[in-house]
C-alpha cells in the first residue's frame, strides 16, 4: 500500500538532527560526520524505521547510516528513532537518517567510510527477469557494497521470498561473499541476534517463514 503523500515530510525531515539533507557531500567522509572512529552499520531500505530505531539505540558503541527514497517513509522513521531513543534517554549522535537511491548508493559511500555491517530486510523481490537487476542483492548491487564494506565485513539479509533468497546465495558467491549462517526458518532455527521488522511480524502473521543469511567478504 502506498503511502499518502506528505508535504511536511520534507521540512520535518530538514529540521531533524539527524537527518542528512545532501549525503553525496560526505562520501570518504562519514567518520568525520560521526566524530569518532566507531563501526559503521548501514541499513539498506529502512522504511518506516522499526529496526534500526531498536537496533541503534541499543548499540550506542556503533554508528548507523539508514537510507531510505521516500520522505514519507523517512519521517516515520525520524518519529520512531525518536522515540527509541526517548526511552533510554539517550541523544542520537550515533546515527544518521537520509533519503537516496540504493541503487546509486556508490555515490554516497567509498572505501574510505569502512562500513562493517550491511543490513538487507524484506526487499522488493522483483520476481521478473527483465526487473531482477533492481534486486538489491543482484551482483549489480553486490559489487557496490564491496568497494566499502571491509574485508570480512557481513552483510545480513532477511527476506520471506524463497526465489530471491535461492537466487541471492547465488548471487552472493559469485561475487566473492562466503555465506557463514544461512537458515530458511529464522524463527525455529535458534538465531539470538534477531530484530523483528514492521513486515517481518507481518509475515510471520500470515504463517510465512523467514530467510535468512550472513555473508562476509572475502
Amino acid at each position: 500500500m502506498r503511502l499518502r503523500k506528505k508535504p511536511w515530510a520534507r521540512p520535518a525531515l530538514e529540521a531533524c538532527s539527524f537527518f542528512v539533507v545532501n549525503p553525496t557531500e560526505y562520501k570518504g567522509k562519514w567518520r568525520e560526520v560521526f566524530g569518532n572512529s566507531n563501526e559503521i552499520w548501514l541499513e539498506l531500505g529502512c522504511g518506516k524505521g522499526g529496526f534500526i530505531s531498536k537496533l541503534a539505540s541499543s548499540n550506542l558503541d556503533k554508528n548507523f547510516i539508514a537510507v531510505d527514497i521516500k520522505d514519507e517513509v523517512l519521517v516515520l522513521a525520524k518519529q520512531k528513532i525518536e522515540q527509541e531513543y526517548g526511552l533510554i534517554n539517550a541523544e542520537t549522535r550515533n546515527i544518521r537518517l537520509m533519503a537516496h537511491e540504493i541503487m546509486l548508493i556508490h555515490k554516497m559511500l567509498d572505501e574510505n567510510d569502512a562500513i562493517s555491517r550491511i543490513y538487507i530486510n524484506f526487499c522488493n523481490p522483483w520476481p521478473k527477469n527483465s526487473h531482477k537487476t533492481r534486486r538489491l542483492t543482484h551482483p549489480n548491487q553486490l559489487n557496490q557494497y564491496r568497494a566499502f564494506l571491509i574485508p570480512n565485513g557481513q552483510i545480513r539479509f532477511k527476506t520471506d521470498d524463497t526465489a530471491l533468497f535461492q537466487d541471492s546465495i547465488r548471487y552472493f558467491e559469485q561475487c566473492g561473499f562466503h555465506i557463514n549462517y544461512l537458515t530458511e526458518d529464522l524463527h525455529a532455527s535458534g538465531f539470538e541476534d534477531n530484530i523483528e521488522t514492521e513486515h517481518e511480524r507481518m509475515f510471520l502473521e500470515q504463517g510465512l517463514k523467514i530467510k535468512f543469511l550472513i555473508a562476509e567478504k572475502i
